[in-house]
């Protein structure tokens, strides 16, 4: 038997992914800082769960650990941990630099290093999350942007190191997402409407269009897939529909 563990799968898009994978008869391990919430996601799912604070090398190490005891094997690991902070340089402080990159980045390294330890005999999908922010200039991301920049470089890195074991490693890039990590932005109805006029599509996104994209990452059809990164953003990391 094997399994697919999700990082921070409580929040929007993680827990949507869940459900898609728990549809298709996928074995889940959900993990996420907020116990509370953990349990009652994995009770709808009816998944294991591994309450964990992702920035931490030793509590991804064991809940990976409890994973393969329980499951045998992996075939897919998913990072949904992250934040968002939209702050120019000048005025974004030392903690919310390093809460920043902590949370985004180094969850990132910690969970592709403990993944590829276990899927090094057998192979498998890692799938993290970037931001269109990492591939295009918008103001007042300086902080976030650099850390999911980071997280392309680790990608690509990653891919190339352990493509020969048939471990691929992707990531998705997505534009602004409704989901309770942007609720300050989509709230607001002045700036759901600047956000929107940004994208080509002419909609924000839903945690639907993102989990859809990692699910497809993860699916053991797409073995001739890695390195990739797949913007799921509605046109903003790549096209403007309006001349200026």
């Amino acid at each position: 038997m094997s399994a697919v563990i999700i990082f921070g799968a409580t929040g929007g898009i993680g827990s949507e992914l869940g459900r898609r994978l728990r549809e298709r008869g996928v074995e889940l391990m959900l993990t996420g800082r907020n116990q509370e919430r953990l349990e009652r996601l994995g009770s709808e799912l009816n998944a294991s769960v591994c309450p964990v604070e992702a920035t931490s090398s030793e509590q991804v190490n064991a809940c990976v650990s409890q994973a393969i005891e329980r499951y045998g094997s992996l075939s897919g690991v998913v990072n949904c941990v992250g934040s968002t902070l939209l702050k120019p340089a000048h005025i974004t402080t030392d903690a919310e630099w390093s809460h920043t990159i902590a949370t985004n980045l180094t969850s990132a390294f910690a969970i592709v290093r403990a993944a590829v330890k276990v899927m090094i005999q057998s192979g498998g999908s890692i799938v993290l999350v970037s931001s269109a922010a990492a591939r295009t200039g918008l103001a007042n991301h300086e902080a976030i942007a650099a850390a999911k920049a980071g997280i392309i470089g680790l990608t690509l890195s990653a891919a190339a190191s352990y493509a020969a074991r048939q471990i691929r490693v992707n990531c998705v890039a997505p534009g602004l997402v409704k989901t309770p990590l942007t609720a300050k932005i989509t709230a607001s109805e002045k700036s759901l409407a600047t956000s929107t006029a940004m994208h080509a599509l002419q909609r924000v996104g839903e945690p639907a269009d993102v989990a859809s994209a990692i699910a497809w990452l993860l699916d053991p059809d797409q073995t001739w897939i890695t390195g990739q990164v797949i913007g799921v953003d509605g046109g903003l990391g790549t096209i403007r529909t309006r001349g200026g």
